[in-house]
């Protein structure tokens, strides 16, 4: 995604400005939407997104400040981030992902609503950019595309286009919109636009073009441009992958460079009396444009494998250890009304700089996120004295497992002078090449890089935190359990597990009695640990005959559950016994389905286990008697497979991920649509709902971040679900036992198994599978709006939204 903000003359009466957001990718979006709505016709939910943690900026054109408002944007995801680095407050544009057509939007940014769209190309866009009088757009396509458009977009029309052969990575606007330059793979070339001609004729004209001599320079890379500004406004200036800084004359002739004498080169940015290098190692070089004489070095941002919980004064920030390796920066974008300078560096952080005074160079703002794709998140109940309550934790391929906290007005918390959201980082071992993201600098014209590339990096892959908060286990994609306490973030235990990468980690619940841990992997293995014994091996199951996606613990009719299932599209209920050698888990049930098995979890009533399948189903299944209760569609497209499915603390809803890159919400019981989000680009691994029942957090494969606010109608039926649930003496899953689940001697179980290719439904228990507030005899219309009439929900419903 590219970006660029501009403020245009057309909103000149509101003040408002726009900007220009576009998709690089082949699935590119052409809808919109500010808002999240439910799929019921009766009903519409809002579901915001409040918060992102992530950034996904290869580039300069990822990269845009706004001087009237002081704004940032950066895409992260299918979502642009509107920044207010003074006030660490953010806004979002929600751009969605559907279609195959790359589009070139122009959005209106305080109302974050489409004012224009252009479909022209066919592969993809490289770069975009405003005309200085902010009539024109100019867009370059693709190497396979091949094609530059300028686009009066106030018209919706091509006013010029031609065909250029080169990979192009940048383009600039002269100061007076008279032309434009092109910079790429031994390509400097300067497009003249004929105003005249362009406003009398409809039909789209050739663009002329001049390409730039050279000289003994022909054969670089050139990796950025910029057009001269104020008395050097006839210059252009270029910097090439090699380190050479460069000046083109008003002849576009190559008159003089100098070198940058750093082992990076890709990006930077120009103001009329300062020119901005950004290098490899943290540096950001400054040059004057008049003689591109030497001015400064800018300060470097942290040195990589920074504890942060540390950094809690600037002096600490900027004290640079010996040998410390810097993240190479990626992004530069100059304010010229603030004179802040914003950086984005290939560890995925972002820095604001202060650079009115060269000489006292202050921080105004930084920020540090996950650099891989982030494959699970825990949330902390509130009960557990280890995490501050509205915490959550994350892990990604990165190798890295990271505290979170977005309430900024917690006055518990101790805050580093990094990032305002970040509270811990756990390093799994000191190879901080891991913490980069080489597809910043290998992705140069912005096409999507191999994925196998990021298939090859070690990372941490499932986690899980003990229910009385003390440990918190990870496993890696090498098989590797570890285990840290929580308080002091020590690792505890490191051992490799299994053979392969560890797909699921399950700590037994307090109501069973027991503290054991169950590791899955790719293996086909399970591993039951005893927590109480060091982590001690108590059983190995190996019933799988393919990779296991998902094991969960239940105590139901007083018995132990065990409950696995897998890619070899079978699911196993086990019951926990007393044996000679301690507790063992006996099969029960073996339930074999057409389907691919991927996620499963056990609402809180402990009856049902919902489980995600490939053919984009949710099957929920008793526990006690292993049969198939219900079955819904997990999905609202036509393509994918349900990846992931989470139900939240009272088990009315349980959420669902699509490999389409969706998220959906649905009523447990009737399988109804409630909510729909959008907005990562890549498949989402991980979901939870947080135990005050407002939002949801989901983490993806593009490496960010997403906190959404649910409605507040939602989060009221979740409450008084709840309430009801402890009034009834059925405690939810995090709650402590009343009694423990005694556990079976005998050694005879009834195995009950399906034979593979059955499916047939089996008849829905009325009694069991009726929604706990759904009233008998009612009409369809009534029983989707059972919350409406519910009478806490009209009882409750103004006062909460008060303090909402």
């Amino acid at each position: 995604m590219q970006i660029i903000m501009h403020v245009h003359r057309v909103y000149k009466t509101l003040g408002t400005p726009a900007f220009i957001s576009q998709n690089t990718t082949h699935l590119a979006c052409s809808l919109c939407m500010n808002y999240l709505t439910t799929c019921s016709a009766l009903f519409i939910f809002q579901v915001t997104l409040e918060k992102v943690l992530g950034i996904t900026a290869f580039g300069n054109r990822a990269l845009a400040c706004d001087p009237r408002s002081g704004l940032v944007a950066y895409p992260a995801g299918c979502v642009v981030v509107l920044l207010n680095p003074k006030k660490n407050k953010q806004h979002h544009i929600l751009n969605s992902s559907s279609g195959h057509m790359p589009a070139v939007r122009v959005w209106d940014v305080t109302e974050r609503t489409q004012v224009a769209e252009l479909q022209e190309h066919k592969y993809g866009i490289s770069c975009v950019a405003f005309s200085p009088n902010s009539k024109y757009i100019v867009s370059v396509g693709y190497q396979h595309d091949m094609i530059v458009n300028v686009w009066a977009w106030k018209k919706n029309i091509v006013v010029a286009a031609n065909k250029v052969s080169s990979k192009v990575t940048a383009v600039s606007f002269s100061d007076d919109s008279s032309y434009f330059v092109t910079a790429g793979n031994r390509h400097v070339k300067f497009w003249y636009l004929d105003h005249t001609k362009s406003s009398k004729v409809n039909a789209t004209v050739p663009l002329l073009g001049r390409s730039g001599l050279l000289g003994e320079l022909r054969n670089n890379f050139f990796s950025d441009v910029a057009c001269g500004k104020g008395h050097k406004a006839g210059s252009t200036f270029c910097i090439t992958s090699s380190g050479l800084l460069c000046e083109f004359n008003d002849k576009r002739l190559l008159d003089k460079w100098v070198e940058l004498r750093v082992s990076y080169f890709k990006l930077w940015v120009m103001f009329k009396e300062l020119i901005f290098c950004g290098c490899a190692d943290g540096t950001v070089r400054v040059f004057s444009p008049v003689n591109l004489h030497f001015i400064c070095t800018l300060p470097r941002p942290h040195c990589l494998g920074t504890d942060i919980a540390t950094v809690v004064e600037a002096s600490h920030l900027f004290s640079h250890k010996m040998d410390a390796r810097y993240p190479d920066t990626v992004a530069v974008s100059y304010d010229p009304a603030s004179r802040w300078l914003s950086c984005v560096y290939n560890d995925h952080s972002l820095y604001v700089w202060d650079v009115r005074d060269l000489r006292k160079v202050g921080k105004v703002y930084s920020a540090l996120y996950h650099s891989a794709c982030v494959w699970s998140v825990e949330v902390s109940d509130g009960e557990q004295p280890c995490l501050p309550p509205g915490s959550f934790l994350s892990c990604s391929s990165d190798n890295t497992i990271r505290l979170w906290n977005t309430d900024g007005h917690s006055t518990t918390l101790s805050r580093n002078v990094i990032s305002n959201d970040l509270q811990k980082i756990i390093y799994m071992d000191n190879n901080t090449a891991g913490l980069l993201d080489t597809e910043c600098l290998n992705s140069g014209n912005g096409e999507k890089a191999d994925p196998q590339t990021s298939e090859t990096r070690t990372g941490i892959r499932t986690m899980c935190v003990s229910p009385d908060g003390q440990h918190l286990a990870s496993g890696d994609r090498t098989g590797t359990l570890r285990i840290h306490e929580l308080v002091s973030m020590e690792e505890i235990l490191n051992v490799q597990a299994h053979d392969s990468e560890i797909l699921c980690l399950e700590y037994s619940k307090p109501e069973t009695g027991l503290k054991l841990l169950a590791t899955a992997s790719r293996d086909r293995l399970i591993h039951v640990l005893d927590a109480e014994q060091e982590y001690s091996l108590l059983q190995t199951l190996d019933e799988h005959s393919s990779s296991i996606t998902a094991v969960r613990f239940a105590a139901n009719d007083g018995k132990v559950r065990m409950i696995s299932c897998g890619a070899d599209k079978s699911i196993y209920f086990r019951t926990a016994q007393k044996s000679d050698e301690g507790t063992v888990f006996t099969r029960t049930h073996h339930i074999v389905r057409k389907t691919t098995l991927y996620d499963m979890d056990i609402d809180p009533t402990r009856k049902y286990a919902a489980i995600g399948c490939q053919d984009r189903s949710v099957r929920i299944f008793n526990i006690s008697n292993g049969k198939q209760k219900k079955l819904y569609k997990g999905s609202q497209g036509e393509d994918g497979t349900v990846i992931k499915v989470q139900t939240d603390p009272s088990g009315l809803y349980v959420a669902t991920s699509c490999s389409d890159k969706n998220i959906s919400i649905f009523d447990f019981y009737s399988g109804e649509c409630v909510a729909t989000m959008f907005g990562h680009s890549e498949v989402v691994t991980g979901m939870k709902f947080t135990n005050d029942c407002k939002r949801m957090i989901t983490v993806s494969g593009d490496s960010c971040i997403f906190v959404w606010r649910l409605a507040p109608e939602l989060s009221i039926s979740m409450r008084q679900r709840l309430s009801d649930l402890k009034q009834n003496g059925k405690p939810v899953q995090k709650t402590p036992p009343h009694k423990p689940c005694n556990l079976r001697y005998d050694k005879e179980v009834e195995e009950e198994e399906e034979e593979e290719g059955i499916e047939e439904e089996e008849e829905e228990d009325e009694e069991d599978m009726i929604s706990p507030y759904m009233v008998s005899g009612c009409s369809a219309e009534e029983e989707t709006g059972w919350y409406l009439r519910n009478t806490f929900v009209h009882k409750q419903y103004t006062e909460y939204t008060k303090h909402y």
